[in-house]
């Protein structure tokens, strides 16, 4: 029998191609009328916006997808300014330091956090905790301030989270693994050549490129095919439904590539107690505001990635991307563009302010801290209602009952699992398709 996967963003889609390239049978429905989940490109007259990730780390998994779907010659790369990044601290931005080792010699930190840094080399290793937070780790092995300069900015800005909720075992495992392997996590990053960033790349035309490839060179992909109920028959096989009735094929497994939430609607029925779980994990919301200005109004060199807002700055928005210095073409000529995100874990009540509204405040907001004269030429807005899966103390039991439904040939592979970046999703789809091929 066949296998049916669920779901065609980029896990599912990713599963669905290592299983057709071993020759394992396979469907994959998907509900929307488009491919891509998350991953959506958008074009505005002379505007090219990335409304799910705006770039992505070019891990191993990746590179080897791009270059079996003949995608290489469409890889783009940012320009070099992007190694730098920039954090809020006082009201102006400052360049944070870009390798652990600069940490001692930057003057991003003060005196104080400097000898904190510097003392966590012979600081000795705390008990294993699975229950400890990011921000309590990195609290107890460096102090407050990196917790508020570094750690806070980061999270907010690329997980949409709150580092006073987000599990240090389950964001970032290797820390802890790294301090009681090494008694150090310094240690550890030295020992491991840690700390250097990985190439960060774009396809032509958007990322959408990706998906809609992947679409295109799948046999057995199904759009606009809704999965309404999952059966589980006598003889342990799997019937699916869609809102006009039972599939006339059953399935030997079912995929699940799809959001928590959504999975645990399917369950709900025959899996009740794994379907709660999943109910429960948290996605908060989060608005992207898209604002374009003539280059010559903006006074801020605009010389890196973007610039991010640790919670303690008290801003409106968690940050922005400094969208055309990455990629240039992505505004018509003479423009920059800043893609500025509202919303996420610690800043829930703008995220579901009017558009309107969230408009004016990032204009006035980015205004007053890049020195902005004048309007935006274009703006904007795309907004999630449920963002980015939390890896705080709910995820644990989303995580127990993913276990528990592979038993029963009901598996995986989805962000709030595998992890929210898309190589994350890629390689864990890809590791679940071998073993499927396997069995």
């Amino acid at each position: 029998m066949a296998i049916a996967i669920i779901g065609g963003g980029i896990s599912g889609l990713t599963t669905a191609w290592y299983l057709q390239q071993a020759g394992v049978a396979y469907d994959l429905f998907e509900a929307s009328d488009r491919p891509g989940g998350t991953i959506r490109t958008q074009h505005h007259d002379g505007y090219l916006l990335e409304t799910g990730p705006n770039s992505l780390q070019l891990s191993d998994d990746l590179r080897d997808l791009i270059q079996d779907l003949g995608l290489t010659e469409q890889l783009q790369d940012t320009a070099a300014v992007s190694a730098n990044r920039y954090v809020l601290r006082n009201g102006h931005y400052r360049k944070l330091p870009g390798k652990p080792q600069q940490l001692l010699f930057s003057g991003f930190f003060s005196l104080k956090a400097r000898y904190h840094i510097l003392r966590e080399l012979s600081r000795p290793a705390g008990p294993a905790n699975p229950n400890e937070t990011l921000a309590g780790f990195i609290r107890r092995r460096f102090g407050q301030e990196l917790v508020d300069y570094a750690l806070n900015p980061f999270i907010s800005g690329i997980y949409a989270g709150d580092p006073e909720q987000l599990l240090l075992h389950k964001t970032f495992p290797q820390l802890a693994a790294m301090e009681q392997a090494h008694g150090s996590v310094l240690k550890g990053l030295a020992k491991s050549g840690g700390g250097q960033r990985r190439r960060i790349v774009s396809l032509q035309g958007g990322l959408q490129t990706l998906t809609d490839t992947l679409a295109q060179q799948l046999a057995h992909y199904h759009s606009g095919k809704a999965i309404v109920t999952i059966i589980r028959q006598s003889d342990g096989a799997y019937q699916l439904h869609t809102s006009a009735g039972a599939l006339p094929t059953p399935y030997s497994a079912v995929v699940l590539a799809l959001p928590a939430y959504a999975a645990a609607a399917l369950l709900k029925p025959q899996f009740t107690p794994e379907a709660a779980a999943l109910a429960d994990v948290y996605y908060p919301p989060m608005a992207a505001v898209y604002s374009s200005y003539p280059r010559k109004a903006v006074t801020h060199p605009l010389d890196g990635f973007g610039a991010l807002h640790p919670k303690k700055e008290n801003r409106y928005a968690a940050g922005s991307v400094w969208t055309t210095s990455l990629f240039p073409e992505r505004a018509p000529t003479g423009e920059v563009l800043f893609t500025t995100f509202v919303g996420g874990a610690q800043y829930e009540e703008q995220a579901r302010q009017p558009e309107a509204a969230q408009k004016a405040a990032v204009h006035q907001e980015l205004s007053q801290l890049y020195g902005i004269q004048g309007q935006p030429t274009g703006q904007f807005r795309y907004y999630w209602e449920r963002a980015i899966p939390q890896f705080d103390a709910r995820i644990v039991p989303a995580h127990a009952a993913a276990a528990t439904l592979a038993e029963q040939c009901i598996y995986t592979t989805a962000n709030w699992l595998a992890g929210v970046g898309v190589p994350d999703c890629i390689r864990h789809a890809r590791r679940l398709a071998g073993e499927l091929a396997s069995h």
